[in-house]
């Protein structure tokens, strides 16, 4: 129990220091074992003219929580090299909750997928948009 808080805290660090996540005003909720949560508080800001979170917001929740998944698998040392988003339905909710975990570490690149889920104010999660990407090992060939 400890190590995870251990774990967590350490993630939570290093959120901290990207100036756009705390200008978003996201949260890591979960780190380690190769998986990360990352939240964010839905507000007016952040939709597009629909009233729809803007799918920007959704890639940005994607790309760091599929980084953050790489980096509790192999270490702090990780890269976006790419990644892919499939919108399934317009974001509506409260909050919005990126789950990621690797699909498959390697040594200078890793695999990791994302579900991404709007949660509405009674914590009904629903699936929005699902994210693959690529992430690099830096120092590794090609980082």
């Amino acid at each position: 129990m400890e190590a995870n808080a251990s774990r967590l805290a350490l993630g939570q660090r290093v959120l901290e220091a990207q100036p756009f996540s705390v200008l978003l005003g996201a949260r890591l909720t979960a780190f380690g074992d190769g998986a990360a949560v990352l939240e964010l508080d839905v507000r007016d800001e952040l939709r597009q003219q629909n009233g729809f979170v803007h799918g920007g917001v959704l890639s940005y929740a994607a790309d760091n929580a599929l980084t953050f998944a790489a980096g509790a698998a192999v270490g702090p040392s990780v890269l976006t090299a790419g990644f892919t988003i499939d919108y399934l339905r317009p974001a509506r909710g409260e909050v919005l909750r990126a789950r990621a975990e690797v699909v498959r570490p390697g040594r200078t690149r890793v695999v990791c997928r994302c579900d991404l889920l709007m949660v509405d104010a009674e914590g009904v999660e629903t699936l929005c948009a699902v994210a693959q990407g690529t992430i690099a090992v830096a120092g590794g060939p090609g980082s």
